[in-house]
């Protein structure tokens, strides 16, 4: 008897499955048999298409990047280093509750505790919101150095104060806050923004 040929599936519309499954549940919370099922594939497809549950994870992780790069950018551009505050908080706290997503933040929740074994994961996570922070930090220098900031700012500071209320935005979403709420949160650090 010959072996029948793998289901095809589409790759695209797979990796949307599994990112709502992880979003949702965290890298260690997803099982493989959500992953499967929420896919409408095998555990072999699985295998054949990612390597392991990590390398799905890695792919969605960057498909996750992929659609936030564009929000990322925005920020960057924004024209003063209070509009780049400004636009990431007021953007977080869109973003953290737009209908038909899971509240809060994948980079955020995928995997802030884990076992032995999900610490690869956890510290890629750490990795991918250090490099967020360091793209603020950066751009906090370049406003220091046209005097768009006071000369005894920290762009590094001020970086790690944004990533901090943002991710901490991303947990109250993840608990259920509405994004009154959270655009309140983001009014109230930015009345601390240095003038």
């Amino acid at each position: 008897m010959a072996i029948g040929r793998p289901r095809a599936f589409d790759r695209d519309e797979a990796l949307n499955q599994a990112l709502a499954v992880f979003w949702r549940q965290g890298y260690e919370g997803a099982s493989l048999a959500d992953l499967t099922t929420a896919m409408g594939i095998s555990p072999p497809s699985l295998y054949a298409a990612f390597g392991n549950k990590a390398g799905l994870f890695r792919a969605v992780l960057d498909r996750y990047a992929a659609d936030a790069a564009g929000f990322l950018a925005t920020v960057l551009a924004a024209p003063t280093a209070r509009a780049v505050a400004e636009t990431l908080l007021r953007g977080v706290a869109e973003m953290q509750t737009r209908p038909g997503l899971p509240p809060g933040c994948l980079l955020v929740q995928g995997a802030l505790s884990c076992s032995a074994e999900g610490e690869p994961i956890r510290r890629e996570l750490i990795c991918r919101r250090s490099a967020d922070e360091a793209a603020l930090r950066e751009r906090f220098e370049q406003a220091l150095a046209v005097g768009d900031l006071s000369a005894d700012a920290d762009p590094a500071a001020l970086a790690r104060y944004l990533t901090t209320v943002s991710q901490g935005m991303a947990v109250h979403a993840t608990a259920g806050a509405s994004r009154a709420e959270l655009q309140a949160v983001a009014e109230i650090a930015l009345r601390a923004w240095p003038a």
